[in-house]
């Protein structure tokens, strides 16, 4: 079983620069709840599954994403509040964090082992994507409406929709993440 003390190890980094206590701990909750629920028993399962089964990930982990796309988001909010003279919005930096932590946290629902050495979409992933599942998941542990815009819109679904500006800066470091990826599969990224 996956415990919160294995998930504060794993994004302990990103869960200390987070300063409410409360979303902190709410963030290690989802994630402890989404790995039981999704059959995830051992971090060394959680740290082999690749973060997408829609490309090929060149061992791209799940968790190594997650990490990948919670700095750049962060980095990105950075390049603006140290750049701007004055910030046309707030950035909610927990919000933030938060949200990178937890954009993709369905995922752990939607994908299971295939019994092959590789992975599938489980019945859940086939009923709903991830964004759809995460967003039930952080509502139900009793994240706000702007959290769940994060984890809804971050992807495909969002397109079109309002967003929070943390939800901004995780799109397009998720896309930052894939869309390399989908090129060079493609044979479109110059190397």
């Amino acid at each position: 079983m996956i415990t919160e003390k294995d998930i504060e190890k794993i994004f302990g980094e990103f869960l200390k620069q987070i300063k409410d206590k409360k979303m902190r701990q709410m963030t290690v909750k989802v994630w402890t709840d989404g790995c039981r629920d999704g059959g995830w028993k051992t971090v060394k399962e959680l740290e082999k599954m690749p973060f997408t089964l829609l490309t090929e990930t060149y061992g791209v982990s799940f968790v190594e994403h997650t990490k990948a796309v919670t700095q750049g988001a962060m980095e990105l909010a950075k390049a603006q509040t140290e750049n701007y003279r004055e910030m046309p919005y707030p950035i909610d930096m927990d919000r933030l964090i938060v949200g990178g932590l937890l954009h993709d946290v369905g995922k752990l629902l939607e994908t299971t082992p295939d019994g092959k050495g590789g992975y599938k979409k489980s019945k859940t992933g086939a009923c709903m994507r991830h964004p759809v599942s995460g967003t039930v998941m952080v509502k139900m542990a009793g994240f706000s409406d702007e959290v769940a815009n994060i984890i809804a819109c971050h992807a495909k679904e969002g397109e079109g929709a309002p967003q929070v500006i943390e939800t901004v800066f995780i799109h397009q470091a998720d896309f930052a993440t894939f869309n390399p990826l989908v090129m060079k599969n493609g044979g479109k990224l110059i190397q």
